[in-house]
Parts: C-alpha cells; sequence; structure tokens
C-alpha cells in the first residue's frame, strides 16, 4: 500500500531548531520523526512512500540514501509549495490504479494504529476517512463535526468560534475519487478546500494513541518528555 508523507514545509514554527535541519528530521529522544514514520509505515505493511521536499532537500535525499526501512522510497522537490492538496495532484500519476492510499503529515508523531483504522475505513466504504482526536486549542486546527455514524457533517479549518474540539489528525486514508475536488489554483490545502466539499461522504476514525503536533517549540518539548514510543502503540 502507498502512502504520502508530507514534509516540505518550512518549519517556521520550530525556528532555531529548522534553520538548517528540515522539520522532518528534527529528533524526538535522539531518532529524527522522519525515521519514526517510516517504522510505522513499515510494521503496518505500507510499502511504498511518497516523500515531499523543499527546504533542505538534500538533506532529506542523504538521510534517505541508506535508510528506507526496506520501504520504496520516491522522493519529489516542491521549488515553490504546492500545499497538502496540491502535492496529492500533482503526484496523482504515482497513485495509479490503487483504490486507496494514505496521507501523513510528518510533524504528527504517533503511534496509532493504522490497521485498525484501515480495517475502520474499509467497513465504512467512504472515499476517505479522517484520523480524529481530541484537541485543548481548536482554533488552531481543523474541526470537524461527526454524527452516530461516525460520518463528517462539517468541516472547518481554524475556525474563529469552533462547534466542538474534534480535531482531523494530520492521519488520513483517501480514495482517488477525493483528488477530484483538489483545485487547479496552487497552492491547495486539503483543510481549507477540500475537506469542506466532502462532508457526508467521509468517515472520522477516533485516535486514542498517543499523538502530538510537533509542530511548536511547546509542542515538540512536550513531545521529547512524553513520546512513549511506538512499542507502546494499543
Amino acid at each position: 500500500m502507498k502512502a504520502f508523507l508530507l514534509t516540505a514545509g518550512k518549519g517556521e514554527r520550530l525556528r532555531p531548531l529548522t534553520d538548517r535541519t528540515p522539520k522532518c528530521l528534527i529528533s524526538i529522544q535522539d531518532r529524527p520523526i522522519l525515521a519514526v514514520w517510516l517504522e510505522l509505515c513499515r510494521r503496518h505493511q505500507i510499502d511504498e512512500v511518497l516523500i515531499n521536499t523543499h527546504s533542505h532537500a538534500d538533506a532529506v535525499r542523504n538521510y534517505l540514501r541508506d535508510r528506507s526501512d526496506g520501504i520504496r522510497v520516491h522522493i519529489t522537490y516542491e521549488e515553490s509549495l504546492l500545499g497538502s492538496a496540491g502535492t496529492l495532484r500533482a503526484n496523482r500519476d504515482w497513485i495509479g490504479s490503487d483504490p486507496e492510499f494514505w496521507v501523513f503529515y510528518s510533524d504528527v508523531l504517533t503511534n496509532t494504529n493504522l490497521t485498525r483504522m484501515l480495517a475502520f475505513h474499509r467497513s465504512r466504504k467512504q472515499i476517505g476517512t479522517l484520523g480524529v482526536y481530541e484537541v485543548s486549542h481548536p482554533q488552531q486546527c481543523g474541526i470537524v463535526t461527526v454524527d452516530s455514524e461516525h460520518t463528517i457533517r462539517e468541516f472547518v479549518e481554524k475556525p474563529l468560534h469552533p462547534r466542538g474540539h474534534l480535531a482531523f489528525s494530520g492521519i488520513l486514508i483517501a480514495t482517488p475519487e477525493v483528488l477530484d475536488v483538489v483545485p487547479k489554483e496552487i497552492p491547495a490545502d486539503l483543510g481549507f478546500h477540500v475537506f469542506p466539499r466532502l462532508v457526508g461522504q467521509m468517515a472520522a476514525f477516533p485516535i486514542s494513541d498517543y499523538l502530538v503536533d510537533i509542530g511548536t517549540p511547546v509542542n515538540y518539548e512536550h513531545a521529547q518528555l512524553t513520546w512513549p514510543g511506538l512499542d507502546a502503540a494499543a
């Protein structure tokens, strides 16, 4: 199975850590988060990954040269950032005839049971499934409203007046139909430009495993102290 691992962000909120190091190579307890993601993929039978790059692209390539954990890695370079949805659209041919694929935001640190989420997605038969979790500051996230059948009925990116605390985790299973609604304008973002157009057609998978967005200094330091490792997953 294939996965997009989105790593091209500049990591501006994590400066000065990211002045010379790409965000995906910032270490959590002495291990780059990119290595954590590759190991998580390997454990859950994801055998091919597309990694997009922008800032410090050579550092990512050099790291991956001898460290793919047995996973086929395809690296793309974005001279100008395409956005999370734009990257998917630009690499649609890479998906080929696959009926489904993963999308991971690489600044998410997690030991989520992806096999369990995939089984949930296949049982729901929706065109996409978003991993969701409870957050303390919903104004900073993509917030979902979910009905009793786990169908997403509303998606609002960074709402001024959130209707709840259930947020998109940065983990998505998608079918090629999701790509049909990605706008041609670049950059295109999943949260702002795609998910709101797919309400009623996507399911929400509740994540109770460890999950932290390390994109801010506070969260990064929190992760350093609390990360239990991949073996601690349920």
